[in-house]
């Protein structure tokens, strides 16, 4: 058995606390609300995230990091990313030197434009990133603890690290593969949540389907184009990390960033959006952090900069749409994965 500890109770910490509490892992679920944490010990449920969902026994929720982190064998990150260096410089004392450290988060710090794995290699140091896994592709919470299949990817250049974190996952419905791939894996799941605010611009304006696989098949091109620069693999953009994901948060009905985009195109205000929002939209700031890190690299991604305009109040979705469209026509492939 075990033992794992959980950094984030929202959807998808609290789906990844009861597929391993199903598999017989023992669980402990730090949250920051007490009463989440109450809720999960006594009921048996995440009342705010995933309430119909029954917790297993195995998973004890805490408020306390000294209950959660003292010998676990992995620690999962699943916190929005730009709360995760606090969180970890709070963790530290407490983190043994031989923990795995997983990353469920997707997401990119506005401030450095820095991937959750530098993060974790500034605060712990760099001999964590040969202990560090990112964990990553299409799912949404709801589904997989619904008992939907599911597959994702656990991507770590450590092979022993990254096999651990496969099979203790693992379980019935969830398949996680493996790669040593860091880069494209984080910078895929980053990406995507920029596209998929894009594609809910694109049904928010009443668009067809046309549109939409428009902007899926030009999102991965500039997903391509930013992670290869960086040093990624081009098989894991077109896997489940990358590929997978996107079309998953750009089509799915459950993603909050596709939601942010449709409300976006309907006329909506940022803030009136996020205000009515209970759970994080990551490519809000993601966008931000994501076009300066392409400006930074001199890496073309139009779309992320519409995008940008769009949140920032600067456009509205349909002015950006028109931008899009009325770029300068050239071959399908030019720049495509080199620039």
């Amino acid at each position: 058995m075990m033992r794992i500890a959980v950094i984030g109770a929202g959807n998808w910490g609290t789906a990844l606390a009861v597929m391993a509490g199903r598999k017989g892992q023992q669980v402990s679920l730090w949250a920051r609300n007490a009463a989440v944490v109450d809720s999960i010990n006594r009921g048996r449920v995440n009342p705010i995230y995933l309430p119909n969902c029954a917790v297993p026994e195995s998973v004890v929720a805490t408020t306390e990091f000294a209950a959660a982190l003292p010998g676990a064998d992995v620690v999962i990150l699943a916190a929005p990313s730009h709360v995760t260096r606090q969180l970890l410089l709070n963790m530290l004392p407490l983190l043994d030197s031989e923990t795995i450290i997983v990353s469920a988060t997707k997401g990119i710090e506005v401030e450095t434009g820095k991937r959750i794995s530098e993060i974790v290699a500034d605060v712990i140091g760099g001999a964590a990133q040969k202990r560090f896994v990112s964990l990553s592709g299409p799912s949404f919470a709801d589904e997989v603890v619904a008992g939907q299949p599911t597959a994702i990817v656990a991507a770590s250049t450590d092979p022993v690290a990254r096999q651990l974190v496969q099979s203790e996952l693992s379980f019935e419905n969830l398949r996680i593969y493996a790669n040593d791939d860091v880069v494209g894996t984080e910078l895929g799941g980053a990406v995507k949540n920029v596209m998929a605010i894009a594609a809910g611009m694109v049904a928010g304006l009443g668009l067809g389907t046309n549109s939409v696989a428009a902007l899926i098949t030009r999102g991965l091109a500039e997903m391509s184009r930013l992670a290869l620069r960086e040093g990624a693999k081009l098989e894991t953009l077109m896997g489940l990390a990358g590929l997978g994901d996107l079309v998953l948060t750009c089509t799915g009905g459950l993603s909050r960033n596709r939601h942010v985009g449709y409300e976006l195109g309907r006329g909506k205000s940022i803030a009136a959006i996020t205000s009515e929002m209970k759970g994080i939209a990551e490519g809000v700031r993601t966008t931000t952090a994501v076009a300066r890190l392409a400006a930074r690299l001199g890496v073309e991604m139009p779309i992320t900069t519409q995008v940008e305009a769009v949140l920032a109040g600067e456009k509205s979705a349909r002015e950006a749409a028109a931008a899009l469209m009325a770029r300068p026509l050239r071959e399908e492939s030019a720049g495509m994965l080199l620039r």
